[in-house]
């Protein structure tokens, strides 16, 4: 289903396109589409054309995604190939089409991870929505049994979808399909199930001198100065030839992210995937239901599995599979649906793996690809190793299933989660082993899905340990988990620095929705940043009997704020986070803060201890405060003692508030100690 998007401007304005070089064409009350090719200073140079718009997702597309999404585009006149006031010439794209791609950065909100070398850095963690250098001030008596509240009048804690109803504004944005989590922040345009949009260039150019027209993106007001080449851009103007309005159309398909996350789509090369599943071609196709023992299948070509496994049922043991070569044409259906993949199931093929070694070397090289509907891959004592970017472990999409147990998994690359999953998510279950990912922006699990992890190693040496995008979860029983974020180098380090992140990236990977997070004894240990950073979403987060070590001593326990948006991650100002946190047979330290945009409903329970302190602080954005910021409830057994002075909303004691010297300050003024 396609409808060409433009070139309802009359021939007489294409005739008006003479040889003539350089002649000035008026384009008064009409308007124009083309690829930017050069900029200098408020003028732009682009290859003219038209944009056509096509039903995305066809043939396969990944379940559970939000729908209802449509490819911004707005029905006008157009007058495109055309030639402006200096033209520049034609070009070699005469003709050609790209379906689906903008290599901008800024063509859709961006997840971490979001260059070509998997999102480093040279900026330090100086931004103050969050940033560790900027930590608010820390201001033993005891007292037993009482209740203390908030001119709010409530007492106890209630879920964060509770506190949004109390009059946040700034809450996680409701999903497309209509399941309200909150308003204020609307994924893009041209979500799955909706319409995609490609560009056609033109034989013809134009330059248009933009400093006296209005500038957006993704509905957000931008400056000439932030638009780059490649974007794809429709500009009206009005009754005097003077550009008017500018708009940088995002010709994604709206659900996939810009370059991806930790562990998710790195860096685009290629351009942005076409909302049609594309997984390429396989070097090795088995089909047909069989059982296969002690072979090996290999692959250098691009956009090539090694092995694929299509619509069967197969048992594959002691094989070899390795993706050593072969360069992949886009990143991203290299991430959502396999192509390049080492080993790809797909079509409700059911597969599985035992004693195998897998090796890739490849971009978009993951080892094992569980992809669609129906799909699952089992995977028992075996090696994975990739190399390159973009290159997972295990990956998981589009609703397939993994489980995994026993496995050594080692990646190298940048954004190369050794557990990653990405658009469409899944189910992943992992049971033992050890998973390990040693690039930027690589964390050792990256959800999208549903993932369980027991009795397994997770380290990540260069990113944070884990993440988890949107509504999913990630659930560990009795695991190692180690991160180690640098400051300076990962695309989100000028963000916040940090070990577990929990957020909203606003691409469409992932629908909008109350995450989850639970930990159940094991060890969690930071080097780096703060243990918790909460973040444009809603989530539950439960802490029972872990063991917590954080090695930096200026990091927060938690820090559950609001961020910049330079990343897309909402608004500025609108996008905190609802925490609904629980400590069950825990031992915490640390300081906790909260921004006046976010919420906190903290219990204490089943005899727990926590020694730290919990603040309220301002947004970095100057975002309207809401109610309940911070709402605390201890139970009967459990101790929080301070170790400087607080400010909550509201605090319910029925355990121990051991004040050491310290205040609690609550939101009506009331100050315990």
């Amino acid at each position: 289903m396609k409808k060409t998007i433009a070139l309802l401007c009359t021939a007489a304005m294409l005739l008006s396109l003479s040889a003539c070089a350089g002649k000035v064409t008026d384009y008064s009350n009409a308007t124009i589409t083309g690829k930017v090719t050069a900029i200098s200073g408020s003028s732009v140079t682009m290859q003219l054309g038209t944009l056509t718009e096509a039903a995305g997702g066809t043939g396969q597309t990944p379940p559970d995604a939000p729908s209802g999404g449509s490819a911004d585009n707005t029905d006008q006149n157009t007058a495109n190939d055309s030639t402006s006031s200096t033209t520049a010439g034609s070009n070699s794209n005469t003709g050609s089409t790209t379906s689906g791609q903008s290599s901008s950065k800024k063509s859709r909100p961006s997840k971490p991870g979001s260059n070509a070398s998997g999102g480093s850095s040279s900026d330090t963690n100086t931004d103050s929505s969050g940033s560790k250098k900027s930590r608010p001030s820390q201001s033993g008596t005891q007292a037993t049994g009482t209740t203390a509240s908030s001119a709010s009048g409530n007492a106890q804690a209630s879920s964060a979808a509770d506190n949004t109803a109390a009059g946040s504004a700034q809450t996680p944005p409701d999903k497309p399909d209509g399941d309200n989590a909150g308003g204020g922040q609307t994924p893009p345009d041209g979500a799955p199930g909706g319409t995609s949009v490609s560009f056609t260039a033109g034989s013809n150019t134009a330059t248009v001198d933009l400093s006296n027209a209005v500038i957006t993106e993704n509905a957000n007001t931008i400056a000439v100065s932030d638009i780059e080449k490649d974007d794809i851009l429709t500009i009206t103007f009005d009754d005097n030839n003077t550009a008017a309005t500018v708009k940088v159309v995002d010709t994604s398909t709206g659900n996939g992210q810009a370059g991806g996350a930790p562990g998710g789509s790195g860096n685009n090369a290629g351009g942005e995937s076409s909302g049609t599943v594309d997984q390429g071609s396989s070097a090795n196709t088995i089909s047909e239901n069989s059982t296969v023992s002690g072979k090996s299948y290999s692959s250098t070509g691009d956009d090539e599995n090694a092995l694929r496994v299509d619509s069967a049922t197969v048992t594959l043991d002691g094989v070899t599979v390795n993706k050593s070569a072969g360069a992949s044409s886009n990143a991203e259906n290299g991430d959502f649906y396999g192509v390049n993949a080492a080993l790809l199931a797909t079509n409700g093929a059911n597969v599985t793996i035992k004693n195998a070694n897998i090796q890739s070397a490849a971009q978009n090289g993951n080892g094992v690809f569980s992809y669609g509907s129906g799909t699952t891959v089992n995977i028992a004592d075996s090696k994975i190793t990739t190399t390159a970017d973009n290159s997972g472990g295990i990956q998981t999409t589009g609703g397939g299933t993994t489980n995994a147990s026993n496995l050594t998994v080692n990646t190298s690359g940048n954004s190369a989660a050794a557990i990653r999953s990405d658009r469409g998510g899944g189910t992943v279950n992992v049971t033992g082993g050890s998973y390990t990912s040693n690039g930027y922006n690589s964390p050792a699990v990256y959800s999208t899905a549903a993932i369980t992890v027991k009795n397994a190693t997770l380290t990540a040496n260069n990113s944070e340990a884990l993440v988890i995008e949107g509504k999913n979860s990630i659930a560990l029983e009795n695991c190692t988990v180690t991160g180690n974020m640098s400051d300076t180098k990962g695309s989100s380090s000028s963000e916040n620095v940090h070990n577990v992140m929990i957020y909203q990236s606003m691409s469409g990977d992932a629908a909008v929705g109350t995450s989850s997070f639970s930990m159940t004894g094991g060890k969690l240990t930071a080097n780096n940043g703060d243990m918790f950073y909460i973040t444009n979403t809603a989530c539950t987060l439960t802490l029972s009997g872990v063991d917590i070590v954080n090695k930096d001593s200026d990091a927060y326990l938690m820090n559950i704020c609001g961020n910049s948006a330079a990343r897309g991650w909402g608004t500025a100002g609108q996008n905190g986070a609802q925490v609904t946190f629980t400590a069950d047979g825990q031992t915490l330290s640390g300081k906790i803060v909260v921004d006046t945009i976010s919420t906190l409903n903290m219990t204490l329970k089943g005899n727990s201890t926590f020694t730290g302190s919990i603040n309220i602080v301002d947004n970095a954005a100057g975002g309207n405060a809401v109610a309940n910021n911070a709402v605390v409830t201890v139970e009967s057994g459990s101790t929080w003692s301070l170790t400087g002075d607080c400010t909550i909303t509201s605090l319910t004691n029925n355990g121990t508030i051991q004040f050491n010297g310290h205040t609690i300050t609550l939101a009506d003024g009331t100050v315990l100690k």
